[in-house]
């Protein structure tokens, strides 16, 4: 069985765990507290960092890789395109998400309440520019790629469940982000991923 080592309010974590339920397979999740992390999360991840995932003598870390490795070994329902063109895309795409906007999202996370005023405010500028300019998506495909739910999906919906958490309020631009953003909340995977401290988030 997979183990996933997760972060209860972790965006990288919820991600994986977002997978996990999309393909209603069977695992476990083991808590990790990001404040008081156990020994062994620092010799299975060289940054002893979370989301881990253990299958017998597999272990993986990144949750991008996490989730394509259990895309390919349970491909029902696929989360990555099938043709290897759009494939390389989706994977094009991801890393652009990674650099774009994860990375503040990691700063604000790392951070916590030690970032400078500033620096809080250009992050947060960053993160609401790059989500501005990609709703425009979403007044012509349900998803980002079109109509069909896909690992892009997945990787941008815990930004877009902390955004409120983050202090990150979008421009009137942005309406038919935040409809897509309810349509990746409604699935009922999404729901049972949700930690009861990340849903906190949105009360």
């Amino acid at each position: 069985m997979m183990v996933l080592y997760s972060g209860t309010n972790c965006p990288f974590s919820q991600r994986c765990r977002f997978v996990l339920f999309e393909k209603g397979m069977d695992f476990e999740i083991r808590d990790v507290d990001l404040f008081n992390k156990p020994e062994d999360i620092s010799v299975m991840s060289p940054y002893g960092q979370v989301p881990i995932l253990v299958e017998r003598e597999l272990i993986l870390y990144e949750s991008n890789i996490i989730n394509e490795y259990i895309d390919e070994r349970f491909p029902h329902p696929q989360l990555m395109p099938p043709d290897p063109l759009a494939r390389a895309r989706a994977r094009l795409f991801l890393f652009n998400l990674e650099k774009e906007l994860f990375v503040h999202v990691s700063a604000i996370e790392n951070q916590k309440g030690n970032m400078a005023a500033p620096e809080l405010a250009k992050a947060r500028l960053e993160i609401r520019n790059k989500l501005t300019e990609l709703a425009p998506i979403f007044t012509k495909y349900k998803y980002i790629l079109g109509e069909e739910f896909s690992m892009l999906d997945v990787a941008i919906a815990p930004l877009l469940w902390r955004l409120e958490h983050y202090g990150i309020d979008l421009s009137r631009n942005a309406a038919p982000l935040l409809k897509y953003a309810e349509r990746i909340f409604s699935r009922p995977a999404y729901i049972e991923a949700l930690t009861p401290s990340e849903k906190v988030m949105r009360r």
